[in-house]
């Protein structure tokens, strides 16, 4: 089962980092502390019927293969990606990115690296579980979970594979 590591193994945090203007021990951690907010945002909406619909047409929409063989950050799609984090965090938006970018504000980085990060983020998590879904939907009797949790399944394996 794949967890939160290897979503940030498939990361270019060079890149991010430098996009962002930070070094990348801080875009590490920005990542670290956005990429479970982000998933378990999906997570809470996966667990209403229509939202986990609605997230398994965009994880269905965004191809797989952004992730595969390292991401490049030119073909990453910010705009997508705050469609994405404003779908995945309603009305909450704000507060989420206001209660991470203080956490990152304590830490010293300050400014609004998470609203900058998320946005970045989303595009590839969706392309990273639009590859763990279609294998999913493969070899459905091989998985885990072969009642069909679908994409649920997939974010709670996520979540729970990639305690640090």
């Amino acid at each position: 089962m794949a967890s939160l590591d290897d979503i940030k193994r498939s990361l270019p945090l060079s890149d991010i980092a430098a996009r962002l203007g930070v070094d990348e021990a801080t875009a590490s951690k920005a990542v670290d502390d956005a990429l479970p907010a982000l998933l378990a945002g999906m997570g809470a909406n996966a667990t209403d019927p229509a939202g986990a619909a609605s997230l398994e047409r965009a994880v269905t929409s965004h191809d797989p293969s952004l992730v595969e063989g390292g991401v490049n950050l030119a073909d990453v799609d910010e705009g997508d990606g705050q469609k994405i984090v404003r779908n995945v965090f309603g009305n909450n938006t704000d507060q989420v990115v206001q209660a991470l970018d203080a956490k990152e504000s304590k830490e010293g980085t300050g400014g609004n690296l998470i609203g900058n990060l998320l946005p970045i983020l989303a595009p590839i998590v969706l392309a990273f579980l639009a590859k763990q879904f279609s294998k999913k939907q493969q070899a459905p009797a091989e998985s885990e979970a072969s009642e069909g949790g679908g994409i649920g399944d997939i974010l709670g394996g996520l979540l729970g594979g990639g305690k640090r």
